[in-house]
């Protein structure tokens, strides 16, 4: 199936699917204070949940999320969203910590359904338009990472932080309905059994140098996203602004004006060089990093900020997409897989080098691990412009 049968409503439903599945593991950053104060302690108490869903995350991916390139996409995906639907009702029903620590990794497990939703998209559209179908998609997975602080903010604030889960649970219910009744389906092509599918993932990365290169990038801008949005809640929340979680959320606006540039950048990894474009989305970030380093009791600074980094990672990010889908197609899903282990294993380091870092010296101490991955992935994105380049010149000579 190529682009022109891809309907508008069909590209709709998987930017809505990525939006709210991915959303499911951010929800606890702005409301870390209200489910610290339900289990008798603190934000920082409870401040690695959003780590442990992280971390589950990167299981799915390994394990299901490769089962895209075997099984019907499209069965998969509807089964996904109805097991995360039970496991979210199950969260708002906790009623201790452990118990919350083991539903979050299983939350964070079958959120992996985002990335059998991308490559689907990236199967179903055209080589020509694949780097703006990518970006469709792709700019919902990021106003549901923004969206989902807005949301859990305001709900928490007005309700309780359960209504947060108890609300996505019946989302992922009727995502899991409407994927049925809307998209195709699409059986993968690998026949050769499930262990030789998870050992062809492992061999994806040693296949090509440029899914290292991608990977290693993707994983630096994503560890940095984490840090900044988890340290941002400690010091909204503390003294100097003691934000109420509604007011934290809000930032996600912000971030979300970010988000909307996504389709741009796929535009443009489809016209000319994206390894160019990368070099200019992480120095973005790293600017965005400094000066919320430099100038941290400004809001001004801090909406700036945010609105920097967010666009700096969403650029950087599609962009490394729209590289990664030219590899192979017969091997989407798998090479999706191991880019996004590595990917949300370092956005689960990010969230946690934030966290100790915050405890361990505060602001000051957070923003150097902050600018620290910044300058990792603008050093990185440096290395994968120059290497992109003497390709090119060797496949002409």
């Amino acid at each position: 199936m190529t682009q022109s049968s891809l309907s508008r409503a069909q590209l709709l439903v998987m930017a809505v699917t990525t939006g709210t599945t991915i959303a499911n593991i951010y929800y606890a950053q702005p409301i870390l204070k209200q489910i610290g104060a339900s289990f008798g302690t603190s934000a920082a108490g409870v401040g690695y949940l959003p780590a442990l869903s992280q971390w589950g995350m990167a299981l799915g991916i390994f394990f299901i999320v490769p089962l895209g390139d075997m099984l019907d996409r499209k069965r998969l995906l509807v089964i996904l969203e109805a097991l995360l639907g039970l496991c979210l009702i199950a969260m708002a029903g906790s009623r201790d910590i452990l118990s919350a620590s083991a539903i979050s990794l299983a939350i964070g497990i079958l959120t992996a359904a985002v990335q059998v939703v991308v490559p689907m998209a990236a199967s179903l559209a055209a080589p020509g338009e694949r780097g703006k179908v990518v970006g469709l998609v792709f700019t919902g997975t990021l106003v549901g990472i923004l969206g989902s602080r807005i949301i859990s903010g305001s709900l928490a604030q007005w309700m309780s932080w359960q209504m947060v889960y108890a609300c996505s649970g019946g989302v992922a219910t009727a995502v899991a309905l409407m994927v049925q009744c809307t998209l195709p389906s699409q059986r993968g092509d690998h026949r050769d059994g499930y262990a030789a599918l998870l050992a062809s993932t492992v061999r994806q990365l040693a296949r090509f140098p440029e899914l290292r290169r991608l990977s290693l990038l993707g994983g630096c801008v994503f560890a940095a996203f984490c840090c900044f949005w988890t340290i941002l809640t400690f010091v909204l929340s503390g003294p100097g602004f003691h934000f109420d979680s509604d007011r934290i959320g809000l930032f996600g606006l912000v971030a979300i004006g970010g988000a909307l540039t996504a389709p741009l950048f796929g535009r443009q990894a489809d016209r000319s060089s994206p390894e160019r474009m990368q070099t200019r989305t992480a120095a973005l970030l790293f600017l965005g990093a400094g000066a919320a380093a430099i100038l941290p009791c400004s809001v001004g600074i801090l909406v700036l900020a945010t609105f920097l980094i967010d666009v700096g990672v969403q650029g950087t990010q599609v962009n490394n997409l729209a590289q990664l889908y030219r590899l192979d197609a017969t091997a989407h899903s798998r090479i999706n897989a191991a880019y996004m282990i590595i990917f949300f294993g370092s956005g689960a380091i990010g969230t946690a080098s934030g966290a100790m870092a915050w405890q361990f010296g505060g602001w000051p101490n957070a923003t150097i691990m902050l600018c620290l991955w910044s300058i990792a992935a603008l050093l990185v994105s440096a290395f994968h412009y120059r290497a992109s380049k003497r390709a090119a010149i060797a496949r002409t000579t």
